[in-house]
């Protein structure tokens, strides 16, 4: 039986992800597989991959072949780069050791330039929410500005109307004096 591993498409319409399986090469693409090894989740930055490694090297190493799209997540999860470390300690090229030592190096490498495209996401993020909050600042210095010059308005008309009720009064006071006298 020809084995493929490929992608099965789960989610939501304009939000798919996907499961990584292995499958019978004449199974539909959600149909029946034998196993899931994985999942993938091209909705963020970078790519999110789960992947079972191990299952996937034995699948691959048992002649399963991956679909363009799957050879690339596992190119990049490093499963094609192990089975062809494996081939050279198969061939007496170099030890196991050796060949764990260069995964490692590969590994340590992807993981940093993986991290330094995360830090640029969080770093526009916050530079997003910095503009939003100084745009509220700006807007809310604005309207306590308006609020201000409404509030001094009140008090100068309270002020005249105060300054006028004491001219009548002292009016009135004037005239009851005047009509005592």
């Amino acid at each position: 039986m020809a084995t493929k591993i490929r992608l099965a498409r789960h989610g939501h319409k304009d939000y798919a992800y996907y499961h990584i399986v292995v499958a019978d090469s004449r199974a539909p693409r959600d149909g029946k597989f034998i196993e899931r090894i994985g999942s993938y989740n091209p909705n963020t930055n970078p790519a999110t991959v789960d992947l079972n490694f191990e299952r996937a090297l034995y699948w691959i190493g048992a002649g399963a072949q991956p679909t363009d799209t799957a050879k690339n997540i596992l190119s990049g999860e490093g499963v094609l780069l192990m089975k062809h470390l494996l081939g050279g300690v198969k061939k007496g090229a170099f030890d196991q050791a050796e060949a764990e030592k260069r995964f490692a190096a590969w590994k340590a490498e992807k993981d940093a330039k993986n991290g330094k495209i995360s830090a640029a996401e969080a770093e526009k993020k916050l530079a997003a929410a910095k503009a939003l909050l100084a745009q509220e600042v700006e807007q809310n210095k604005a309207q306590a500005a308006k609020l201000a010059e409404k509030r001094k308005a009140i008090a100068e008309a309270e002020a005249a109307k105060a300054v006028e009720a004491a001219k009548e009064a002292e009016a009135a006071i004037a005239e009851t004096e005047a009509a005592a006298e």
